[in-house]
């Protein structure tokens, strides 16, 4: 008997009827595109997989349907590129090859556009300078006709292409969304003004996919149930949009914000600092006064609240991004009771951040993620091997894993009581326990995988001889940088990595040195838990190792409990405080209790070269190398057991 009913009952949209309520909710492209913006075979695989693992409906996401004036990104998927259909069918047979759904999301940029992609200005509401200073022109009634018509044949482009079904994006900040946003929309001809004037739009585009693609093929459309933005629309106008689509769409899909607000571009893939589900409730409200069957999305990843959600009504279907991101799997192993396999999602954006920045799409915890081509020719080892890993950290936990399931024989020594390495702490930080779960996680797997754990042993050239391994992974992990401050061995001095363990004590104020990722979220935890913290950072500005969309949340969250000061160098410790320079020479006293020190750690470079040469076939891999987050730990892990 299935655990989750709700979640694993079929659900009729449209003319289709989809096998789950789980549905891969609209993603960018793993891998770069060529400039010409066709798929690849990596972002084919991208996709594929997330069908293979269960989801009912698989959407391709940020899909532009008039090149000319839609374009938002350098590289994205043109529906009126002549030259597209058949890459797009590879995408849609990998999809329906394994039982889901096939969707694409249509959209087009609007005043979020550049001018180096298009012919042009970009096109908004009314003229204006956006938020960003670019001059936007006033987009003409032919225009909106004609861009109304592009979403048309766009769609019948796609159902050529073997797609079922479609998703209308009015959300986030787009053209379509700019129309319905009061904030954005100032017109004063038949597409302003009124709610119902401001949907003209978007259902001229509805409409259209109706005239080109019939009743057969299923529209859902997405929009911001609220855009969390000062001056801009909430819950209220949300339910407005919703009922202007009410029985004109088959499927309601309810997300949030917009990209002209920090807030609501934080919101639309909550972070770490945001409760899980955050957004549910915005579906919630909408579904009351609308019939039309309601999704919702945002930060869901366990199987039991998707149930609770679906069970009391609060939606119809949960859309999940990052969770499939960290698992394409999650639907199937919550459908046969594993859920405790599931990976967990840090909801650190990496993944998002990585695309944006990088244009290439990796997970913290899924070292398969945007690999996932290259990952279907990996092959088990023909010939197993007996295989030391030392250290019990992310990486050395994942790399035991992996080597196990390929079939060596594996034995993992942890010098402390217990696994976890660097993710130890995140026990007891509240906006780390997606963290915690996963090192549970991969503890879990480390004992399912039938890997023999050693504890309190440190692994010596002695221990390596008398075990005779045919090969050592050394993970050992990394220590404290020191820096040469006077005065940082005093009693009032402690190291970031050392503030959670038994006998350390933390006084009422502190002051974190080191405004890095480690120092802004160590101080933000301190905060959290009632310390009066100031940061000082030597760089202009705090967390720039960060990835962008994180570092945009943990800012919003320092601005709200801690004293952050930039540009200033800590010269000097004394039981009073720590003494700074600041850019203007001035020498100033930070009076505090305790000074935590979070300038960095450095590899235990030593240790590995002890044991460098005690067997034939040796790797060094995690923070013993060079410090890493998490994501390149648990990468490092998995290829070095691939190699072996």
């Amino acid at each position: 008997m299935v655990k989750f009913q709700h979640l694993f009952s079929p659900i009729k949209i449209g003319s289709l009827v989809l096998r789950n309520r789980i549905m891969s909710a609209p993603t960018s492209m793993a891998d770069l595109m060529p400039p010409e913006g066709y798929p690849t075979r990596e972002n084919v695989a991208y996709y594929k997989m997330r069908a293979q693992g269960g989801a009912a409906v698989v959407t391709l996401g940020d899909v532009i349907v008039q090149g000319s004036t839609g374009k938002s990104h350098p590289t994205q998927i043109l529906m009126d590129d002549p030259h597209l259909l058949p890459y797009i069918v590879k995408l849609a047979d990998a999809i329906k090859q394994h039982g889901a759904v096939a969707s694409i999301e249509l959209d087009h940029g609007g005043r979020e556009c550049r001018r180096p992609y298009i012919s042009g200005y970009p096109l908004g509401p009314v003229a204006e300078a956006n938020y960003f200073g670019r001059e936007i022109k006033e987009i003409s009634v032919e225009q909106i006709e004609s861009i109304a018509e592009a979403f048309g044949t766009s769609a019948a482009t796609a159902k050529l292409a073997g797609f079922d079904m479609c998703t209308v994006h009015a959300g986030h900040g787009w053209l379509l969304s700019q129309f319905l946003s009061p904030t954005s929309n100032k017109r004063t001809d038949k597409f302003g003004g009124s709610a119902e004037n401001r949907a003209r739009f978007p259902l001229m585009c509805i409409e259209s996919i109706r005239r080109h693609c019939g009743r057969d093929f299923p529209i859902e459309v997405r929009i911001s149930g609220s855009e969390f933005m000062e001056g801009g629309y909430g819950i209220e106008e949300g339910i407005k949009i919703a009922k202007a689509f009410d029985g004109k769409v088959d499927l309601i899909h309810v997300s949030c914000g917009t990209t002209e607000s920090l807030i609501g571009v934080v919101r639309v893939q909550p972070s770490m600092f945001l409760e899980h589900g955050c957004n549910v409730f915005l579906a919630a409200e909408i579904k009351k006064h609308v019939k039309t069957p309601v999704a919702t999305v945002g930060g869901i990843s366990d199987p039991g609240f998707m149930e609770e959600i679906l069970a009391s009504g609060k939606a119809d279907i949960v859309a999940l991004a990052r969770a499939l991101i960290a698992d394409p799997y999650l639907p199937q192993k919550a459908k046969t009771g594993r859920e405790e396999d599931i990976r967990p999602c840090l909801r650190c954006n990496v993944c998002e951040g990585g695309v944006i920045v990088k244009h290439v799409l990796r997970c913290s915890v899924n070292p398969v993620s945007g690999r996932e081509y290259e990952h279907e020719f990996a092959r088990p080892p023909t010939v197993p091997k007996k295989v030391m890993i030392a250290g019990g950290g992310p990486a050395g936990m994942q790399a035991a894993i992996t080597a196990a399931e390929r079939g060596h024989k594996v034995t993992l020594y942890e010098k402390t009581n217990s696994l976890g390495g660097a993710l130890k702490f995140a026990e007891f930080v509240s906006f780390k326990e997606d963290l915690h779960k996963f090192r549970q996680y991969l503890e879990r797997q480390v004992r399912k995988a039938g890997v023999e754990v050693v504890l309190n042993t440190a692994v010596t050239p002695e221990l390596v001889s008398n075990a005779a391994p045919d090969v050592l992974i050394a993970a050992i992990g990394a220590e404290s940088v020191i820096p040469p401050i006077p005065g940082i061995n005093g009693v009032n001095v402690i190291f970031a990595a050392d503030i959670h363990n038994p006998g350390i004590k933390i006084g009422k104020t502190v002051v974190i040195i080191g405004g890095g990722l480690v120092g802004c979220e160590t101080g933000l935890h301190l905060a959290q838990i009632g310390k009066d913290v100031t940061i000082i950072e030597m760089l202009p500005e705090l967390a720039v190792d960060a990835n962008m969309l994180h570092r945009m949340a943990l800012l919003e969250e320092l601005k709200k409990y801690t004293k952050n000061i930039t540009g200033t160098k800590c010269i000097g410790i004394t039981l009073e405080g720590a003494t700074g320079v600041g850019p203007d020479g001035k020498e100033q006293l930070f009076a505090t209790d305790t000074v935590v020190i979070a300038v960095g750690l450095k590899p235990l470079s030593d240790t590995v070269e002890k044991l460098r040469n005690t067997v034939s076939e040796f790797m060094s891999l995690g923070d013993c190398v060079k410090p890493q987050k998490v994501g390149e730990a648990v990468r490092a892990g998995y290829y070095a057991a691939i190699d072996i």
